[in-house]
């Protein structure tokens, strides 16, 4: 895994940037993620709306379904909103759970900063033929 190449090429995920949405740790098959919780998080109910957590978690997910190099594109994913929050700091850890050749599973559990569960995410990815910087996977 070249995880300098990973980083600046997620570096240009706009909306994940936009959001707030930061890498922590980056392994194969392996992301976590954080975010800042403020103002622009909040619904009219204030607590962190559901787009910044799927943002959060999909960002995860993202992530770590390409750490191989490999382009992979989501194909199905689903979300479980567990508890709300108002503050603080947001987690998205994603693990790879399968990784055979065309179909990658998924799980990404966002937590706040004192590890309670927020969120619940899982995704397939289907890998596509190419690497994330143009050249066929060896």
């Amino acid at each position: 895994m070249d995880e300098q190449r990973i980083r600046s090429f997620f570096s240009g995920d706009r909306f994940a940037a936009l959001a707030g949405a930061e890498i922590v740790e980056l392994k194969p098959g392996y992301c976590r993620c954080k975010l800042e919780v403020s103002e622009k998080h909040l619904n009219a109910v204030n607590v962190v709306q559901g787009g910044a957590i799927f943002t959060l978690a999909d960002f995860a997910f993202a992530v770590a379904s390409n750490s191989h190099g490999q382009l992979a594109l989501a194909i199905n994913v689903n979300i479980s909103f567990l508890a709300g929050r108002s503050s603080g700091t947001l987690f998205a850890e994603a693990r790879e759970l399968a990784d055979p050749n065309r179909i990658g599973a998924y799980e990404v559990r966002v937590t706040d900063d004192a590890g309670a569960l927020v969120a619940q995410f899982n995704g397939l990815v289907y890998r596509k033929n190419e690497r994330l910087w143009g050249q066929a996977p060896s």
